[in-house]
């Protein structure tokens, strides 16, 4: 009896070791990065082999000061597993990242704690402080800023970046707005003031895939004394415009000639519907009327830095719109945004 007792004790102690066992299985770090640098923003997987599927849920140790960007993870399937990915962003210290509790219907187990070195970069010229896996201007905007000064304005595009720490050069007229995040991905848009003689903007910034400085150019030469794009910071939409403009007038003319020759109504058709077209290039902007005083902000957001006050009531063209804001040009190449509520009222 005795030694039925002892035997059934055993099994039930390796029944119950192997079900933990098992359930460490379950869920397990897939990726943790072996060193990170100052201020990088990085990712930390879970992968999980379960065949569930029941949404469980994750909860870092409260106690730590450590903790991801978001408090949900992103969710990527690759065949029958899943992969849960946080993204973390370094400080100077060693990042110990903290233990983590995983709880579902079928599984209640929690993850050791991790320990990543930090390392630092090695500063150079021009580095802008960003450390991404992928960083690329999308579109730029130049215009006036005052009698020696140019303004650029860019919008930025990177992957596991920290966008928010980026710096340029020894100017003190720069800033970042309208940062948006979404997990790996983060866009915003960059101003800066830089001298009329100035002709080129060039930063690098840190690749980790790489390994290495990436560098970045911007052309800050201010054609003719006017913006380089009159659109709503997409400069390469004023080359379009023209092919677009080339197009219905080579449509028009063509359409003109086969009906001279073919007589066929259609072509008829063809050539007033590119006519019309055509013509919807040239209808001028709608002017606007703005208050004496208003401020004229860089960037269409509410913490836009104000690059200077309308010194007296004056009309001018509308050149696109952003929710409240309007973009007009003020003087001779000095272009900036309007809030609704500064213009001339009836």
């Amino acid at each position: 009896m005795l030694y039925t007792r002892f035997f059934l004790m055993l099994l039930g102690m390796f029944y119950l070791s192997t079900t933990l066992l098992g359930a460490q299985d379950d869920y397990s770090y897939s990726y943790i990065p072996k060193k990170v640098y100052e201020n990088q923003l990085f990712p930390v997987t879970i992968i999980d082999t379960t065949e569930y599927n029941n949404n469980p849920k994750f909860q870092f140790e409260t106690s730590s000061d450590v903790f991801p960007l978001f408090k949900e993870p992103l969710l990527i399937h690759n065949g029958n597993s899943l992969f849960y990915t946080f993204y973390f962003k370094a400080s100077k210290n060693n990042i110990y990242i903290p233990r983590l509790f995983i709880v579902s219907d079928n599984v209640d187990m929690s993850l050791e704690p991790q320990n990543i070195p930090v390392s630092q970069l090695k500063n150079i010229v021009n580095f802008c402080s960003v450390i991404a896996t992928d960083m690329k201007i999308k579109s730029y905007q130049i215009s006036n800023y005052d009698e020696n000064s140019h303004l650029v304005i860019f919008s930025i595009e990177a992957n596991e970046a920290n966008l928010e720490d980026m710096r340029l050069g020894s100017t003190e007229t720069f800033g970042l707005e309208y940062i948006k995040r979404e997990y790996a991905k983060v866009k915003a848009e960059f101003y800066i003031v830089l001298p009329a003689s100035q002709k080129i903007l060039e930063f690098n910034y840190f690749n980790t895939i790489k390994k290495q400085y990436i560098s970045l150019q911007i052309p800050t030469e201010l054609a003719n004394t006017s913006v380089v794009s009159q659109s709503d910071l997409h400069p390469k939409e004023d080359s379009f415009e023209k092919l677009k403009k080339y197009t219905f007038i080579i449509l028009a003319l063509f359409s003109l000639f086969m009906f001279l020759i073919k007589k066929d109504f259609f072509y008829l058709v063809l050539g007033a519907v590119s006519f019309i077209t055509l013509l919807t290039f040239y209808i001028p902007h709608k002017k606007i009327c703005i208050e004496q005083g208003a401020p004229l902000y860089i960037l269409p957001t509410q913490t836009s830095t104000i690059s200077t006050n309308i010194d007296q009531q004056f009309e001018t063209m509308l050149l696109g719109v952003r929710g409240e804001f309007k973009k007009v040009e003020y003087k001779k190449g000095i272009i900036g945004w309007i809030r609704d509520e500064n213009i001339c009222k009836d």
